[in-house]
């Protein structure tokens, strides 16, 4: 194998090469976009919990507020009607609720500030999933494009362009054949040029014979000169 044909395996194989991994740059851009599709999926379920865990905590403190006015109301319609012991009793009651009041206002304000993060999250998320959905479109394009241009290039630089090459070279070898017709006509038409100018000397050798064959036999006159003339002729 010549070093041109060795250098010319070792470019196909790295053109081959290459187109691979742009059709694996296209199969890695459709993976990484269903990727992010899941994880916005996972991060939309994961809001929808922490906004429920937030209207949940929400719900529970808004009782609590409104227990905790309840009671008080009460115990002050027990000193109303001159009942102390229920008015106790409702302020304990209303102590409690205060109580819960307090232990729920972290805890929601807190998973009010999740919610509202993941929220955040949830939609830069989707800002990025939109960009690359559009960024794929374009990149796979640009992708298809190089393919393309590398094919051509390929087929341009004569690696893989077997076809071309064997069709000049029957071009060329129909080209020679005709090149040979050419030369073997005119050789057989020298050949007749020849033929020719033998058979005419064979036919004046003939006339002569004959010439001399009625000479012999006493068939052509006595007149020396017309038979020189004949001769001559």
């Amino acid at each position: 194998m010549g070093i041109f044909s060795r250098i010319s395996d070792i470019f196909k194989a790295n053109v081959n090469d290459a187109l691979d991994k742009a059709e694996d740059a296209e199969k890695m851009l459709k993976q990484m976009i269903i990727e992010m599709e899941e994880s916005v999926n996972k991060t939309t379920l994961a809001v929808a919990n922490a906004i429920a865990n937030e209207k949940s905590l929400q719900r529970k403190l808004e009782k609590a507020r409104t227990d905790t006015a309840e009671w008080e109301k009460k115990a002050v319609q027990a000193l109303q009607a001159n009942r102390e012991d229920l008015a106790k009793a409702a302020l304990e009651k209303k102590s409690l609720c205060a109580k819960n009041v307090a232990d729920l206002e972290p805890i929601y304000q807190t998973a009010r500030a999740t919610a509202d993060k993941m929220r955040e999250q949830l939609n830069t998320l989707k800002v990025k999933l939109d960009d690359a959905r559009t960024r794929q479109s374009t990149l796979i394009a640009r992708s298809q494009a190089a393919k393309a241009q590398k094919q051509i290039a390929q087929s341009m630089s004569g690696v893989g362009s077997d076809a071309f090459s064997k069709f000049d070279k029957y071009e060329g070898k129909i080209e020679q054949l005709e090149s040979q017709a050419a030369a073997f006509e005119t050789l057989a038409g020298e050949d007749s040029s020849l033929d020719d100018e033998f058979k005419k000397l064979g036919s004046a050798s003939v006339d002569s014979d004959l010439l001399a064959l009625k000479a012999k036999m006493g068939m052509l006159p006595e007149n020396g000169s017309d038979t020189d003339n004949s001769l001559k002729q």
